[in-house]
């Protein structure tokens, strides 16, 4: 609901065609050509509905969009490409981030920056001439600030962790308008709060972080039958428990439509997709997934040596705009019990609506605290359990799943895991109580009146409790 804006919006110089004057980048209103298509996300479980866009073109743009917005006491949200869309904007600004796309590369120091609007897939082809490579996650058409703001789970976890550990700078502009720089040692709790606290402190305008030493991995899918699926799961659970760090991976069962883009031989069918990206020597990795490939015959082995710019190949991720709901929760193990539990509401012969019902198996880096604390926890868990749907209400059927694996579950989820309106709710759930009481005072000390809500929100807290 859009703020009343106040006495000053009546001059040219506070209003609208102020703003406009002071940017580079475009201010668009509802009546303007292009509004739709500069709103439009890839996720179009939401549409986006505020009284302003501000297209911006430099970090200036976005603190006078900023300043605007706090002047009239107008709440902001923030696009780079809309794939992780939570709350939809019901008024107010709406800075559109897509054309800050600069990617610097140094190869000595093995480090990227990023500006707000990039996305992962150009990071990756510039850091590959270098024979590096970040640590994006299994689509390379994610934007890099919004998924390591909301920790970052990526494709090489297990070995190095979740990308917000890597992080070393981050320029955001702040509640005021202001231009901050936060390092581990400038403003050293605004750096803690934004690795992992998501959208809540203001808007970031670029991000700088290490590198890995990855050109090559051996990685893809094995894809099986429905009717192999308890086997598939109940060995994938097996094998996963004991797997070297060098070793991701993931297990999906899959509804895909019948559509000329699907293989043929996953269309419009239930599948198991187990997923792997492996660093070490190839002979290696075909070693450690023979007893997966003996479990059953593979509809579909996608498995092989590939260049690290090849990746978005494992998880197949869709390409082009589509609705979605995704959801998911925080498992602390799963035994055969579990297992059969989820087949009973996911597999052969449930009624399941989901897309996609994934199991990814953490430990490894991800259970390690990071080398620089941040807000990014819940690093105990074992798995994620996570559903993509068609679009629903609150009483999706979806929904079925995760709570079905609730006697399993930490009590948490993962935020980069929860997208569309129906899951914007209370960020308790996302944190354990000490980390949510911190996020809370930062958020005051930055954004006490709670400008920066259209995510998944935190509220201003105080020193003596939220």
């Amino acid at each position: 609901m859009s703020v009343p804006h106040s006495r000053t919006d009546d001059t040219a110089e506070s209003g609208p065609a102020g703003l406009a004057a002071r940017i580079r980048g475009a201010l668009l209103t509802p009546d303007d050509e292009g509004w739709d298509d500069e709103l439009a996300p890839f996720n179009a479980i939401g549409v986006h509905r505020p009284d302003l866009v501000v297209a911006a073109e430099n970090a200036s743009d976005i603190q006078e969009a900023i300043r605007y917005a706090a002047r009239h006491r107008l709440p902001v949200a923030v696009q780079a490409t809309g794939h992780g869309i939570a709350a939809p904007a019901d008024g107010g600004v709406l800075i559109s981030t897509r054309r800050m796309n600069a990617v610097a590369v140094d190869p000595v120091a093995r480090t990227a920056r990023a500006e707000a609007g990039v996305r992962w897939h150009q990071v990756i082809d510039a850091a590959a001439e270098h024979g590096l490579a970040p640590l994006n996650g299994s689509s390379p058409l994610v934007g890099v600030v919004g998924y390591t703001l909301g920790g970052g789970l990526g494709l090489l976890a297990r070995r190095y962790g979740y990308a917000a550990d890597h992080v070393t700078r981050i320029h955001v502009v702040t509640a005021e308008g202001e231009l901050r720089e936060a390092t581990a040692h400038r403003n050293p709790d605004l750096f803690w709060a934004l690795r992992g606290g998501k959208g809540n402190f203001g808007v970031v305008t670029s991000i700088e972080f290490g590198l890995v030493p990855v050109a090559t991995l051996y990685g893809g899918g094995l894809f099986f039958a429905a009717d192999a699926a308890q086997p598939v799961l109940e060995a994938w659970r097996r094998w996963s428990e004991d797997l070297p760090e060098d070793m991701t991976s993931s297990l999906a069962l899959l509804r895909l439509p019948d559509a000329p883009f699907i293989p043929e031989p996953l269309r419009g069918r239930l599948t198991v997709h187990v997923r792997v990206a492996f660093l070490g020597p190839p002979e290696n990795g075909e070693k450690l997934l023979a007893p997966l490939r003996a479990v059953a015959p593979t509809v579909l082995d996608t498995v092989r040596e590939m260049p690290y710019t090849e990746v978005g190949e494992i998880h197949m991720d869709p390409v082009e705009p589509v609705p979605y709901h995704e959801r998911s929760i925080l498992l602390r193990g799963l035994d055969e019990a579990a297992v059969r539990r989820l087949l009973e509401v996911a597999g052969p012969g449930s009624d399941c609506p989901a897309f996609v019902v994934e199991l990814r198996r953490l430990g490894g880096a991800v259970a390690r605290p990071a080398p620089v604390p941040s807000a990014v926890g819940n690093r105990d868990a074992a798995f994620t359990l996570t559903t993509v749907s068609p679009p629903a209400g609150p009483d999706d059927p979806a929904r079925v799943v995760l709570t079905a694996l609730e006697p399993w579950g930490t009590g948490r989820a993962y935020v980069n895991f929860l997208t569309g309106p129906d899951e914007v709710g209370d960020a308790r759930r996302l944190y354990d109580p000490e980390t949510y009481e911190r996020l809370a005072r930062i958020k005051r000390q930055y954004d006490p009146h709670h400008l920066f809500r259209f995510t998944h929100p935190i509220v201003p807290g105080d020193a003596d409790g939220v």
